[in-house]
């Protein structure tokens, strides 16, 4: 779970404890937007009808399916079934550490540049609304709100990002933070680790 990375290793451990060990693979694209103004992160906000996770803020992707070949195929194919996007408009940049959701899903998110001329057609039945917001807004620690969390009998520091009237937390906020610390250190000539490239 890279969000307890930073945790004592009993504490990652009794984290662990709690969850299932069921982890079905999934993948998520976390789109990032070429703005002529800078760059932008798109999320979806998923539909309040289903069944897990309705109205949360999220990325467009789920489960890892036996004909994708692997996570930035799926991610791909999830994005354009939920929201329209075409995989020819999506440029490859890099995978970021996988993590693990209390749900049992074991998540890889896959980074990708998206051209700013997309069109969407989004899957009502899945999605409520698509958004952009500013990668800077994101990076910039002033717009995280720190609160706890209690999984199970542990209580954990856990990080939101308020924007507007929406609130980005849980899972997705959690891979934007992983996406911060990768992007801060490849602002330090003393740090090579970024975004993981495809093998």
């Amino acid at each position: 779970m890279h969000w307890l990375s930073a945790a004592p290793p009993e504490v990652a451990a009794r984290v662990r404890a709690t969850l299932t060990t069921r982890r079905t693979p999934a993948a998520v694209l976390i789109p990032l937007v070429e703005r002529d103004t800078g760059m932008t992160v798109l999320l979806t906000q998923r539909a309040t009808t289903l069944k897990d996770h309705a109205g949360q803020i999220s990325f467009p992707g789920g489960r890892i399916e036996p004909q994708d070949a692997d996570a930035w195929q799926a991610a791909l194919r999830e994005s354009f079934e939920e929201i329209g996007l075409s995989s020819k408009l999506v440029e490859f940049a890099g995978y970021l550490p996988d993590h693990v959701v209390i749900s049992g899903f074991r998540v890889t998110p896959v980074v990708g540049f998206v051209n700013p001329s997309y069109q969407l057609n989004i899957a009502a039945a899945e999605v409520h609304d698509v958004f952009e917001v500013p990668l800077d807004y994101i990076l910039d620690a002033a717009n995280h709100k720190s609160r706890q969390r209690k999984i199970g009998e542990l209580t954990i520091d856990i990080h939101d990002i308020p924007y507007g009237e929406r609130n980005i937390w849980g899972a997705t906020a959690g891979m934007l933070m992983t996406l911060r610390t990768r992007l801060m250190r490849r602002q330090r000539p003393e740090h090579q680790a970024g975004i993981v490239p495809p093998s």
